[in-house]
């Protein structure tokens, strides 16, 4: 009984090694870092602030529902080692659902402050969590979450005037997920532990705030002023997908940006806004609804508009047109 040696055909080999180099770099693509935002230039002339119309006052509105009241923890029971001690006083502090706060399917808490509200959410499912008529976000980072890979998480307003209000809005990517929100805003800070589970999950979420002396009447909040055309600077660029809502054009006044969409996106959702850090990720940004108006409070070099999840998620890239590519100007200061 006789063997053959196994022949050698180099074109197999190449077919072979093409092959796997195709499928190497289609690899090393999906792991490639994200792109970073160009880097912009100040503007040496920045508009003055428009002046701020005199506010009129409206009697302060009163709760949809006041739930029991909330007795403050003084830190829990008592434990024989300081992180104990920590668990004790946090897990004392945590609000949960009661019937008693129901108003229809809004959960309303009674207002403390340093209280660890508990919020159930459920994948597929949106989560509104509303904030006081008249309570604006501030500062540069209102709403900060510890996880925001696996959490999307945005906000939006309603009403207009006396009746603006701002929603946080949350859903988890799958259950079995736990992480702590932090919401700032010129009023108080919210603190909230969010879970996820297949069921069941909270619609609405709101608070019952005691009363302040002297403060029956309030500041209306008065409507932001949109930069004539005179004023704006056509200096971005659209790329990405082309559904129903695509802004229409995006401009800036030296201050703010500005991202318009059709008309029609009062009869649909608008997507919320993230705008890319240095570092190529997406970053939660202060902004606020005026009509068919988005606006950022601040410049930036890329942005990004998302609606719906994973593979299915529509997304418009914003990107500045004047701004300089990083990569490539440190590529070219490598050059001898």
């Amino acid at each position: 009984m006789s063997t053959q040696g196994t022949h050698f055909d180099p074109r197999i080999f190449r077919a072979y090694t093409a092959g796997f180099l195709s499928v190497a770099v289609a690899l090393l693509a999906g792991c490639a870092t994200p792109p970073r935002p160009p880097q912009i230039s100040y503007d040496a002339d920045v508009p003055p602030l428009p002046r701020a119309p005199s506010l009129a006052t409206i009697e302060a509105s009163q709760p949809l529902h006041s739930p029991p009241n909330w007795t403050p923890a003084r830190g829990g029971d008592a434990a024989q080692t300081p992180a104990g001690q920590v668990e004790n006083a946090n897990a004392a502090a945590r609000v949960e659902p009661r019937r008693e706060g129901y108003y229809n399917a809004i959960q309303i808490y009674p207002w403390s402050e340093g209280a660890l509200y508990q919020i159930y959410t459920a994948p597929g499912q949106i989560t509104n969590i509303s904030l006081e008529p008249g309570e604006s976000l501030t500062g540069a980072g209102p709403i900060a979450a510890g996880d925001t890979a696996r959490w999307i998480i945005g906000d939006t307003q309603s009403g207009a005037g006396q009746t603006r209000r701002v929603h946080v809005l949350v859903k988890p990517t799958r259950s079995d997920l736990t992480t702590n929100l932090v919401i700032t805003t010129d009023r108080r800070t919210y603190m909230i532990e969010l879970r996820s589970g297949e069921h069941p999950y909270m619609p609405a979420v709101a608070w019952a705030y005691p009363e302040q002396p002297n403060a029956q009447r309030r500041p209306v909040p008065t409507a932001p002023v949109i930069p004539a055309a005179s004023a704006r600077n056509y200096r971005y660029g659209l790329s990405g997908d082309a559904p129903p809502w695509r802004p229409v054009s995006v401009y800036d006044d030296g201050r703010r940006v500005y991202v318009e969409f059709p008309r029609g996106i009062v009869q649909g959702e608008m997507p919320p806004i993230f705008v890319i850090g240095p570092n190529g990720q997406p970053e939660i940004v202060n902004n606020r609804v005026h009509q068919n108006i988005l606006i950022v409070d601040r410049l930036f070099g890329a942005a990004e508009l998302r609606l719906g999840s994973d593979d299915r998620a529509q997304i418009v890239r914003i990107v500045r047109t004047d701004g300089t590519n990083r990569t490539a100007e440190q590529a070219s200061g490598d050059r001898p």
